[in-house]
Protein backbone atom coordinates (compact mmCIF):
# COMPACT_ATOMS: atom_id res chain seq x y z
CA UNK A 1 0.00 0.00 0.00
CA UNK A 2 1.12 3.17 -1.07
CA UNK A 3 2.70 6.16 1.16
CA UNK A 4 1.95 9.15 0.20
CA UNK A 5 5.51 10.65 1.34
CA UNK A 6 7.51 11.24 -2.42
CA UNK A 7 11.08 11.30 -3.28
CA UNK A 8 12.72 14.79 -3.63
CA UNK A 9 16.01 13.85 -5.07
CA UNK A 10 15.44 16.02 -8.20
CA UNK A 11 18.84 17.36 -8.83
CA UNK A 12 20.26 14.12 -10.64
CA UNK A 13 17.12 14.99 -12.69
CA UNK A 14 17.23 16.12 -16.73
CA UNK A 15 14.55 17.92 -17.53
CA UNK A 16 11.72 17.01 -19.72
CA UNK A 17 9.37 18.43 -22.79
CA UNK A 18 6.17 17.19 -23.00
CA UNK A 19 5.98 18.21 -26.50
CA UNK A 20 9.32 16.19 -27.38
CA UNK A 21 7.65 12.97 -26.28
CA UNK A 22 10.00 10.30 -27.56
CA UNK A 23 9.42 6.53 -26.77
CA UNK A 24 6.28 4.29 -25.35
CA UNK A 25 4.72 0.65 -23.82
CA UNK A 26 1.70 -2.28 -23.64
CA UNK A 27 1.49 -5.60 -24.42
CA UNK A 28 0.30 -9.42 -22.59
CA UNK A 29 1.96 -11.91 -20.73
CA UNK A 30 2.58 -13.19 -17.51
CA UNK A 31 5.28 -15.16 -15.08
CA UNK A 32 5.35 -17.54 -12.10
CA UNK A 33 6.44 -18.84 -8.15
CA UNK A 34 8.96 -16.82 -6.97
CA UNK A 35 11.79 -15.54 -4.91
CA UNK A 36 11.79 -11.07 -4.94
CA UNK A 37 13.85 -9.97 -7.77
CA UNK A 38 13.98 -12.79 -9.98
CA UNK A 39 11.92 -14.71 -12.30
CA UNK A 40 11.32 -18.65 -11.97
CA UNK A 41 10.15 -20.92 -14.93
CA UNK A 42 7.45 -22.70 -13.65
CA UNK A 43 4.30 -21.81 -15.51
CA UNK A 44 0.42 -22.09 -14.52
CA UNK A 45 -1.94 -24.19 -16.58
CA UNK A 46 -4.12 -21.02 -17.68
CA UNK A 47 -5.32 -17.97 -16.72
CA UNK A 48 -8.47 -19.31 -14.66
CA UNK A 49 -5.92 -20.62 -12.37
CA UNK A 50 -5.74 -16.69 -10.73
CA UNK A 51 -10.10 -17.43 -10.22
CA UNK A 52 -10.36 -14.06 -12.43
CA UNK A 53 -14.01 -12.99 -13.37
CA UNK A 54 -15.80 -15.19 -15.82
CA UNK A 55 -16.06 -11.99 -18.06
CA UNK A 56 -12.21 -11.82 -17.98
CA UNK A 57 -11.51 -15.18 -18.89
CA UNK A 58 -14.33 -15.07 -21.53
CA UNK A 59 -11.94 -12.20 -22.95
CA UNK A 60 -8.51 -13.69 -22.72
CA UNK A 61 -10.49 -16.54 -24.75
CA UNK A 62 -11.36 -14.65 -27.05
CA UNK A 63 -8.03 -12.90 -27.51
CA UNK A 64 -6.55 -15.84 -27.88
CA UNK A 65 -4.37 -16.05 -24.62
CA UNK A 66 -4.27 -19.49 -23.05
CA UNK A 67 -0.97 -19.56 -20.64
CA UNK A 68 0.48 -16.56 -19.02
CA UNK A 69 4.09 -15.72 -19.19
CA UNK A 70 6.06 -15.29 -16.15
CA UNK A 71 5.00 -11.82 -15.60
CA UNK A 72 1.69 -12.31 -15.35
CA UNK A 73 2.09 -15.20 -13.40
CA UNK A 74 4.37 -13.89 -10.50
CA UNK A 75 2.37 -10.70 -10.11
CA UNK A 76 -1.46 -11.04 -11.06
CA UNK A 77 -1.90 -13.56 -7.78
CA UNK A 78 -0.22 -10.92 -5.98
CA UNK A 79 -2.08 -7.47 -7.27
CA UNK A 80 -5.71 -8.71 -6.87
CA UNK A 81 -4.28 -9.15 -3.35
CA UNK A 82 -3.61 -5.53 -3.42
CA UNK A 83 -0.05 -5.96 -2.77
CA UNK A 84 2.03 -3.09 -4.16
CA UNK A 85 4.08 -3.84 -7.17
CA UNK A 86 7.32 -2.62 -8.82
CA UNK A 87 7.66 -4.61 -11.57
CA UNK A 88 10.73 -4.61 -14.21
CA UNK A 89 10.48 -6.78 -16.94
CA UNK A 90 11.78 -7.21 -20.73
CA UNK A 91 9.14 -5.95 -23.58
CA UNK A 92 6.64 -8.84 -24.71
CA UNK A 93 5.69 -9.92 -21.50
CA UNK A 94 2.92 -8.75 -20.65
CA UNK A 95 2.88 -6.12 -18.17
CA UNK A 96 0.50 -4.11 -19.28
CA UNK A 97 -2.06 -6.93 -18.99
CA UNK A 98 -0.80 -7.35 -15.04
CA UNK A 99 -2.76 -3.98 -14.01
CA UNK A 100 -5.65 -4.04 -16.94
CA UNK A 101 -6.74 -7.71 -15.98
CA UNK A 102 -6.22 -7.25 -11.91
CA UNK A 103 -7.86 -3.56 -11.71
CA UNK A 104 -10.84 -4.89 -13.80
CA UNK A 105 -10.80 -8.34 -11.73
CA UNK A 106 -11.01 -5.60 -8.13
CA UNK A 107 -13.09 -3.05 -9.74
CA UNK A 108 -16.96 -3.41 -8.14
CA UNK A 109 -18.82 -0.69 -10.55
CA UNK A 110 -21.75 -0.61 -8.51
CA UNK A 111 -19.61 0.03 -4.92
CA UNK A 112 -17.22 2.21 -5.94
CA UNK A 113 -16.95 5.63 -6.11
CA UNK A 114 -15.11 7.42 -9.32
CA UNK A 115 -12.64 7.41 -9.87
CA UNK A 116 -11.59 4.28 -8.32
CA UNK A 117 -7.92 3.45 -10.59
CA UNK A 118 -5.64 6.05 -11.88
CA UNK A 119 -3.32 5.01 -14.28
CA UNK A 120 -0.05 7.25 -15.94
CA UNK A 121 1.40 6.50 -18.82
CA UNK A 122 4.83 9.48 -19.98
CA UNK A 123 3.14 9.78 -23.31
CA UNK A 124 -0.46 10.07 -25.22
CA UNK A 125 0.38 7.40 -27.34
CA UNK A 126 1.03 5.19 -24.39
CA UNK A 127 -2.25 6.45 -22.86
CA UNK A 128 -4.32 5.60 -25.43
CA UNK A 129 -2.97 2.20 -25.81
CA UNK A 130 -3.95 1.29 -22.28
CA UNK A 131 -7.03 2.36 -22.74
CA UNK A 132 -7.80 0.57 -25.36
CA UNK A 133 -6.44 -2.33 -23.64
CA UNK A 134 -9.11 -2.09 -21.26
CA UNK A 135 -11.52 -2.27 -24.00
CA UNK A 136 -10.29 -5.36 -25.22
CA UNK A 137 -10.02 -7.25 -21.96
CA UNK A 138 -13.01 -5.63 -20.18
CA UNK A 139 -15.54 -5.86 -23.58
CA UNK A 140 -17.92 -8.19 -21.08
CA UNK A 141 -17.79 -5.80 -18.03
CA UNK A 142 -19.79 -3.14 -19.83
CA UNK A 143 -21.04 -1.33 -16.67
CA UNK A 144 -17.31 -0.57 -16.27
CA UNK A 145 -16.36 3.20 -17.48
CA UNK A 146 -12.80 4.05 -18.55
CA UNK A 147 -11.65 7.49 -19.71
CA UNK A 148 -8.55 8.38 -21.15
CA UNK A 149 -7.34 12.09 -21.16
CA UNK A 150 -4.32 13.51 -22.55
CA UNK A 151 -3.12 16.64 -24.16
CA UNK A 152 -4.54 18.14 -27.44
CA UNK A 153 -7.78 17.44 -26.62
CA UNK A 154 -10.04 20.38 -25.35
CA UNK A 155 -9.79 20.00 -22.02
CA UNK A 156 -14.16 21.43 -21.45
CA UNK A 157 -14.66 17.33 -23.15
CA UNK A 158 -12.41 16.47 -19.98
CA UNK A 159 -14.30 18.06 -17.25
CA UNK A 160 -17.90 18.04 -18.97
CA UNK A 161 -17.77 13.99 -18.71
CA UNK A 162 -16.21 14.62 -14.98
CA UNK A 163 -19.22 16.63 -14.39
CA UNK A 164 -21.87 14.28 -16.09
CA UNK A 165 -23.42 11.22 -14.33
CA UNK A 166 -20.92 9.04 -16.30
CA UNK A 167 -17.73 9.47 -14.19
CA UNK A 168 -15.11 7.04 -15.39
CA UNK A 169 -14.24 4.28 -12.63
CA UNK A 170 -10.94 4.26 -14.76
CA UNK A 171 -8.91 6.78 -15.73
CA UNK A 172 -5.89 6.95 -18.39
CA UNK A 173 -3.96 9.59 -18.54
CA UNK A 174 -0.58 11.52 -18.74
CA UNK A 175 0.96 13.81 -15.71
CA UNK A 176 0.21 17.06 -17.46
CA UNK A 177 -3.76 16.63 -18.51
CA UNK A 178 -4.42 14.80 -15.13
CA UNK A 179 -2.49 17.44 -13.37
CA UNK A 180 -4.36 20.28 -14.24
CA UNK A 181 -7.88 18.89 -14.32
CA UNK A 182 -7.01 17.83 -10.80
CA UNK A 183 -5.90 21.85 -9.96
CA UNK A 184 -8.94 22.78 -11.47
CA UNK A 185 -10.72 20.79 -8.92
CA UNK A 186 -13.05 19.03 -11.21
CA UNK A 187 -11.04 15.55 -10.91
CA UNK A 188 -11.45 14.34 -7.45
CA UNK A 189 -9.28 11.73 -6.44
CA UNK A 190 -10.49 11.04 -2.72
CA UNK A 191 -11.72 7.90 -3.33
CA UNK A 192 -8.58 6.39 -5.47
CA UNK A 193 -7.66 2.34 -4.55
CA UNK A 194 -5.38 2.07 -7.07
CA UNK A 195 -2.45 4.17 -8.69
CA UNK A 196 -0.22 2.67 -11.36
CA UNK A 197 2.38 4.00 -13.15
CA UNK A 198 3.03 2.70 -16.50
CA UNK A 199 6.65 3.01 -18.07
CA UNK A 200 7.93 4.21 -14.67
CA UNK A 201 10.98 5.45 -15.48
CA UNK A 202 10.53 7.83 -17.60
CA UNK A 203 7.65 9.01 -15.33
CA UNK A 204 10.18 9.68 -11.90
CA UNK A 205 13.50 9.97 -14.00
CA UNK A 206 12.77 13.81 -15.45
CA UNK A 207 12.37 16.78 -12.98
CA UNK A 208 8.74 18.20 -14.62
CA UNK A 209 7.31 15.04 -14.55
CA UNK A 210 8.31 13.72 -11.10
CA UNK A 211 6.88 16.67 -9.93
CA UNK A 212 3.55 16.22 -11.90
CA UNK A 213 3.74 12.47 -10.45
CA UNK A 214 4.20 13.71 -6.77
CA UNK A 215 1.23 15.95 -6.46
CA UNK A 216 -0.94 14.17 -8.16
CA UNK A 217 -0.09 10.92 -5.86
CA UNK A 218 -0.60 13.55 -2.90
CA UNK A 219 -3.99 14.46 -3.93
CA UNK A 220 -5.19 10.54 -3.41
CA UNK A 221 -5.39 8.63 0.24
CA UNK A 222 -2.93 7.55 1.93
CA UNK A 223 -4.37 3.97 1.73
CA UNK A 224 -4.12 2.70 -1.93
CA UNK A 225 -2.47 0.06 -4.15
CA UNK A 226 0.65 1.32 -6.14
CA UNK A 227 1.46 -0.87 -9.10
CA UNK A 228 5.19 0.28 -11.54
CA UNK A 229 5.69 -1.46 -14.32
CA UNK A 230 8.90 -0.68 -16.71
CA UNK A 231 10.93 -2.47 -19.08
CA UNK A 232 14.24 -1.12 -17.85
CA UNK A 233 14.65 0.79 -14.37
CA UNK A 234 18.27 1.22 -13.30
CA UNK A 235 19.17 1.00 -10.01
CA UNK A 236 18.86 4.79 -9.25
CA UNK A 237 15.93 4.95 -9.93
CA UNK A 238 14.30 1.36 -8.33
CA UNK A 239 14.58 3.50 -4.69
CA UNK A 240 12.71 6.29 -5.61
CA UNK A 241 9.44 3.52 -6.87
CA UNK A 242 9.91 1.97 -2.99
CA UNK A 243 9.24 5.87 -2.07
CA UNK A 244 5.96 5.72 -3.06
CA UNK A 245 5.14 2.28 -2.19
CA UNK A 246 4.56 0.41 1.11
CA UNK A 247 6.77 -3.34 1.43
CA UNK A 248 6.22 -4.13 -2.80
CA UNK A 249 6.58 -7.03 -4.63
CA UNK A 250 9.49 -6.39 -6.35
CA UNK A 251 10.55 -7.80 -9.45
CA UNK A 252 13.51 -7.35 -10.88
CA UNK A 253 15.49 -8.76 -13.43
CA UNK A 254 19.11 -8.63 -11.32
CA UNK A 255 20.64 -10.05 -14.41
CA UNK A 256 20.37 -7.46 -17.12
CA UNK A 257 21.32 -10.21 -20.09
CA UNK A 258 17.76 -11.60 -18.86
CA UNK A 259 16.48 -8.82 -20.64
CA UNK A 260 16.95 -10.22 -24.14
CA UNK A 261 14.19 -11.28 -26.16
CA UNK A 262 13.65 -15.24 -26.90
CA UNK A 263 12.66 -16.05 -29.99
CA UNK A 264 13.99 -12.64 -31.90
CA UNK A 265 16.70 -12.92 -34.36
CA UNK A 266 19.05 -10.43 -34.51
CA UNK A 267 21.66 -9.13 -36.95
CA UNK A 268 23.58 -6.02 -37.96
CA UNK A 269 24.41 -4.83 -41.56
CA UNK A 270 27.57 -2.85 -42.12
CA UNK A 271 27.27 -0.42 -44.89
CA UNK A 272 27.51 3.27 -45.83
CA UNK A 273 24.99 5.50 -45.17
CA UNK A 274 24.52 6.27 -48.75
CA UNK A 275 23.97 2.72 -48.72
CA UNK A 276 20.93 2.58 -46.52
CA UNK A 277 18.04 3.38 -48.65
CA UNK A 278 19.62 0.66 -51.40
CA UNK A 279 19.38 -2.25 -49.03
CA UNK A 280 16.17 -2.05 -47.45
CA UNK A 281 14.46 -1.78 -50.98
CA UNK A 282 16.37 -5.04 -50.85
CA UNK A 283 15.57 -6.24 -47.60
CA UNK A 284 11.34 -5.23 -47.93
CA UNK A 285 11.64 -7.02 -51.30
CA UNK A 286 13.42 -10.17 -50.25
CA UNK A 287 12.02 -10.42 -46.66
CA UNK A 288 9.05 -12.24 -45.90
CA UNK A 289 6.70 -10.06 -43.18
CA UNK A 290 3.71 -9.42 -41.38
CA UNK A 291 4.62 -5.92 -40.67
CA UNK A 292 7.52 -4.25 -40.03
CA UNK A 293 8.46 -0.87 -37.83
CA UNK A 294 11.74 1.02 -39.22
CA UNK A 295 13.18 3.42 -37.15
CA UNK A 296 14.97 6.56 -37.45
CA UNK A 297 17.04 9.49 -35.48
CA UNK A 298 15.16 12.62 -36.78
CA UNK A 299 11.81 13.74 -38.05
CA UNK A 300 12.98 15.10 -40.95
CA UNK A 301 14.43 11.63 -41.70
CA UNK A 302 11.15 9.59 -41.43
CA UNK A 303 8.98 11.78 -43.33
CA UNK A 304 12.04 11.54 -46.24
CA UNK A 305 12.22 7.60 -45.74
CA UNK A 306 8.66 7.64 -45.67
CA UNK A 307 7.74 9.30 -49.11
CA UNK A 308 10.88 7.36 -50.79
CA UNK A 309 9.10 3.99 -49.62
CA UNK A 310 5.27 5.39 -50.66
CA UNK A 311 7.08 6.68 -54.39
CA UNK A 312 8.92 2.95 -54.38
CA UNK A 313 4.57 1.59 -54.13
CA UNK A 314 5.74 0.09 -50.49
CA UNK A 315 2.29 0.35 -48.27
CA UNK A 316 4.19 2.88 -45.94
CA UNK A 317 2.81 5.23 -43.14
CA UNK A 318 4.93 7.59 -41.15
CA UNK A 319 4.88 8.32 -36.93
CA UNK A 320 6.16 10.94 -35.27
CA UNK A 321 6.30 13.45 -32.81
CA UNK A 322 5.99 16.57 -35.02
CA UNK A 323 2.63 15.14 -36.07
CA UNK A 324 -0.99 16.50 -34.59
CA UNK A 325 -2.58 14.20 -31.56
CA UNK A 326 -5.15 13.40 -33.93
CA UNK A 327 -2.64 12.84 -37.12
CA UNK A 328 -0.45 10.56 -34.84
CA UNK A 329 -4.04 8.74 -33.50
CA UNK A 330 -5.19 8.20 -36.86
CA UNK A 331 -2.19 6.23 -38.66
CA UNK A 332 -1.52 3.98 -35.40
CA UNK A 333 -4.78 2.92 -35.35
CA UNK A 334 -4.51 2.44 -39.58
CA UNK A 335 -0.80 0.77 -38.59
CA UNK A 336 -2.65 -1.27 -35.82
CA UNK A 337 -6.15 -2.52 -38.19
CA UNK A 338 -3.54 -3.49 -41.22
CA UNK A 339 -4.07 -1.10 -43.71
CA UNK A 340 -0.63 -0.51 -43.68
CA UNK A 341 2.14 -2.98 -43.31
CA UNK A 342 5.33 -0.55 -43.52
CA UNK A 343 5.89 2.30 -40.47
CA UNK A 344 8.50 4.34 -40.30
CA UNK A 345 8.89 5.93 -36.81
CA UNK A 346 10.95 7.85 -34.36
CA UNK A 347 11.99 6.91 -30.98
CA UNK A 348 8.46 8.19 -29.76
CA UNK A 349 6.99 4.24 -31.19
CA UNK A 350 9.58 2.55 -29.60
CA UNK A 351 8.63 1.95 -26.31
CA UNK A 352 5.57 0.14 -25.26
CA UNK A 353 3.05 -0.17 -28.38
CA UNK A 354 1.90 -3.30 -28.86
CA UNK A 355 1.19 -4.51 -32.79
CA UNK A 356 0.88 -8.13 -32.50
CA UNK A 357 1.32 -8.50 -36.43
CA UNK A 358 5.03 -6.99 -36.22
CA UNK A 359 7.33 -9.39 -36.96
CA UNK A 360 10.52 -7.29 -38.45
CA UNK A 361 12.24 -4.32 -36.73
CA UNK A 362 14.67 -2.27 -39.03
CA UNK A 363 16.92 0.24 -37.26
CA UNK A 364 17.67 2.24 -40.23
CA UNK A 365 19.34 4.53 -37.70
CA UNK A 366 20.90 2.82 -34.88
CA UNK A 367 19.94 4.31 -31.69
CA UNK A 368 22.71 6.72 -30.16
CA UNK A 369 23.19 8.47 -26.63
CA UNK A 370 23.48 7.21 -23.13
CA UNK A 371 20.06 5.36 -23.29
CA UNK A 372 20.84 3.99 -26.57
CA UNK A 373 20.71 0.12 -25.48
CA UNK A 374 17.88 0.99 -23.77
CA UNK A 375 16.24 2.74 -26.74
CA UNK A 376 17.84 -0.52 -28.52
CA UNK A 377 15.41 -3.10 -26.83
CA UNK A 378 12.43 -1.26 -26.82
CA UNK A 379 13.02 -0.57 -30.69
CA UNK A 380 13.39 -4.55 -30.80
CA UNK A 381 11.18 -5.54 -28.48
CA UNK A 382 8.01 -4.53 -30.99
CA UNK A 383 8.85 -7.72 -33.05
CA UNK A 384 9.14 -11.18 -31.00
CA UNK A 385 6.18 -10.08 -28.55
CA UNK A 386 5.27 -12.91 -25.74
CA UNK A 387 4.84 -16.29 -27.51
CA UNK A 388 5.74 -15.28 -31.15
CA UNK A 389 9.06 -15.48 -33.40
CA UNK A 390 10.53 -11.88 -34.59
CA UNK A 391 13.64 -10.52 -36.40
CA UNK A 392 15.50 -7.23 -35.95
CA UNK A 393 17.91 -6.08 -38.22
CA UNK A 394 20.28 -2.97 -37.76
CA UNK A 395 22.20 -0.93 -40.12
CA UNK A 396 26.02 0.12 -39.01
CA UNK A 397 26.97 3.16 -40.87
CA UNK A 398 29.13 5.09 -38.75
CA UNK A 399 31.90 4.46 -36.03
CA UNK A 400 29.30 5.71 -33.50
CA UNK A 401 26.76 3.37 -35.00
CA UNK A 402 29.82 0.56 -33.72
CA UNK A 403 30.36 1.78 -30.52
CA UNK A 404 26.74 1.47 -29.55
CA UNK A 405 26.27 -2.02 -31.07
CA UNK A 406 29.21 -3.14 -28.54
CA UNK A 407 27.80 -1.52 -25.89
CA UNK A 408 24.75 -3.94 -26.57
CA UNK A 409 26.22 -6.56 -26.81
CA UNK A 410 28.19 -5.88 -23.68
CA UNK A 411 25.43 -5.13 -21.51
CA UNK A 412 23.27 -7.63 -22.74
CA UNK A 413 25.87 -10.52 -22.93
CA UNK A 414 24.11 -11.37 -26.71
CA UNK A 415 26.27 -11.87 -29.44
CA UNK A 416 24.47 -10.03 -32.54
CA UNK A 417 26.01 -11.45 -35.96
CA UNK A 418 26.22 -9.91 -39.45
CA UNK A 419 23.00 -10.66 -41.70
CA UNK A 420 23.43 -13.70 -43.90
CA UNK A 421 23.19 -14.05 -47.22
CA UNK A 422 19.86 -15.61 -47.16
CA UNK A 423 17.55 -16.43 -43.60
CA UNK A 424 15.19 -19.04 -42.93
CA UNK A 425 11.85 -17.81 -42.92
CA UNK A 426 10.75 -20.34 -40.07
CA UNK A 427 13.44 -18.71 -37.61
CA UNK A 428 10.87 -15.26 -37.94
CA UNK A 429 7.97 -16.37 -39.38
Amino acid sequence: MADTTTPTNEDELVDYDEENEQEEKGAEAGGDEGRKGHYVGVHASGFKDFLLKAELLRALVDCGFEHPSEVQHECIPQAILGMDIVCQAKSGMGKTAVFVLSTLHLLEPKDEECPSVIVIGHTRELAFQISKEYARFGKYLPQVRVAVFYGGVPIKQNMDLLASDQKPHIIVGTPGRILELVRKKVLKLDHVKRFVLDECDKLLDALDMRRDIQEIFRATPHEKQVMMFSATLSKEIRPVCRKFCQAPLEIFVDDETKLTLHGLQQFFIKLGPEEKNRKLNELLDALEFNQVVIFVSKVNRANALNKLLVDCNFPSICIHGGMSQDERIQKYNSFKNWEKRLLVATDLFGRGIDIQRVNVVINYDFPTGEDGSDSYLHRVGRAGRFGTKGLAISFISTPEDAEQLAAVQSRFEVKIPELPDTIETSLYM
